[in-house]
């Protein structure tokens, strides 16, 4: 039996995590949850659990001066300081979900030799707790980074949320197609499962087996609410010029994707 501390009550990812445990109806795993932003944890004794995962962030405030110290506050140091009391308690694995905003606005193939260059204060704030969890690491105290894609699924929140918003109301797309990374929250909470019981480290790159297109997602979400779409090739030269100069574009109609 493993036991492991959410971090992250209220978060997307926190929630679809326990209900997957349950689900499960399963007796390997024993999965509790604590909200991080009202300082619940602080008064968890973690010595009880082999593994905390850490799931809270800041992610859709606007950013700007004016946010910039919630994102170190939550993003960086919250994470970082987690991990410190975790190392304190004898926890074994401290499993920081991190995100391919650690790449800034790449358009094209990310491998384990990309250097991250964020653009954004929640790319940024990621990296710099990476960077600092990294630095805990013992043989005795193992940190897992997964620097997840686009989480997709029931209830998500985000870019998906978004295109999903946008398809509903375009009868006419660009028959423009390129490569996303993508995850479908159930495969991500799949995968978490199997780091926690394999007792992993490192930093781990998951995704779906197969590459979104974001051409292909906009028919598809379509065709369930039962909608023709009619494709051109019409905005093509545009989109080409366009996505390497409007981060817009970029995330619409670039690629990003992880190697293998």
């Amino acid at each position: 039996m493993k036991r492991v501390l959410v971090i992250g009550a209220n978060s997307y990812i926190g929630k679809k995590f326990c209900e997957y445990i349950h689900s499960l109806n399963q007796e390997f795993i024993e999965v509790d949850m604590v909200s991080a932003s009202n300082g619940a944890w602080e008064s968890v004794d973690l010595s009880l659990y082999d593994t905390v995962l850490h799931l809270s962030a800041i992610v859709y405030e606007k950013e700007n001066e004016r946010t910039k110290e919630l994102y170190e506050k939550v993003n960086h140091r919250l994470p970082v300081r987690i991990a410190y009391k975790a190392r304190e308690n004898h926890v074994k694995q401290f499993v920081f979900m991190s995100s391919a905003a650690v790449y800034g606005e790449i358009n094209g193939c990310i491998t384990k030799e990309t250097i991250p260059v964020p653009s954004t204060l929640y790319g940024k704030t990621k990296l710099a707790a990476e960077k600092e969890l990294v630095k805990l690491e013992s043989t005795e105290f193992k940190i897992v980074i997964i620097r997840a894609p686009m989480v997709y699924g029931d209830g998500c929140k985000g870019n998906y949320q978004k295109l999903s918003k946008i398809a509903r109301f375009t009868p006419v797309f660009p028959d423009y197609h390129n490569k996303r990374s993508m995850i479908h929250v159930d495969r991500l909470c799949s995968c978490i499962i199997e780091l926690v019981l394999k007792e992993a480290q490192g930093c781990y790159f998951l995704q779906d087996d197969n590459y979104a297109d974001t051409c292909e997602l906009v028919v598809g979400i379509r065709k369930k609410l039962g909608k023709k779409t009619y494709l051109t090739k019409a905005f093509n030269p545009l989109i080409v010029h366009l996505k390497n100069r409007l981060n817009l574009f970029n995330k619409i109609f670039g690629d990003m994707y992880y190697l293998g």
